[in-house]
């Protein structure tokens, strides 16, 4: 299967329902940490001693959360494959960064947008990275 590669006008033409997804992951990541969290006290508390090794009532005080967790880490990866399935790179879930695999006079490129621009207007090559990123040329121009 040939590798999908994107003008910038189709970039910025898929990137309004890129950031809702987004979004959507940047939430989903967040209730993850939290629940994380709550687990990791839990098992603290009960290290510590200030809690019943069985929960006080014969289950399993991790159970639950455990669950939870590792059903949100399924759609944390059903998400982030729904970026690579479209054909871009999310390189950064939170602050959001992600690149669109292009071609500019010849050379393979990566158009990349970061969270908090209105467009992609930059882009760097593979092996650049975000640091080596350059102004598109007539980005200003392009819808």
């Amino acid at each position: 299967m040939k590798p999908v590669t994107f003008t910038l006008e189709e970039a910025n033409l898929l990137l309004p329902q890129l950031q809702e997804e987004l979004i959507k992951l940047q939430l989903l990541a967040q209730q993850f940490e939290m629940k994380f969290e709550m687990l990791h006290q839990l098992k603290e508390k009960r290290r510590n001693g200030s809690m019943p090794v069985n929960g006080g009532n014969g289950e399993d005080p991790y159970f639950e959360l455990e669950s939870q967790l590792e059903f949100m880490r399924m759609e944390v990866e059903l998400a982030v494959g729904n970026f690579e399935r479209k054909g871009v790179m999310l390189k950064m879930i939170n602050p959001g960064l992600i690149d669109f695999p292009s071609i500019l006079n010849g050379e393979e490129i990566l158009i990349c947008w970061k969270q908090g621009e209105e467009r992609a207007t930059h882009y760097h090559g593979y092996d650049d990275g975000f640091r080596g990123r350059k102004r598109y040329p007539d980005a200003g121009l392009t819808n």
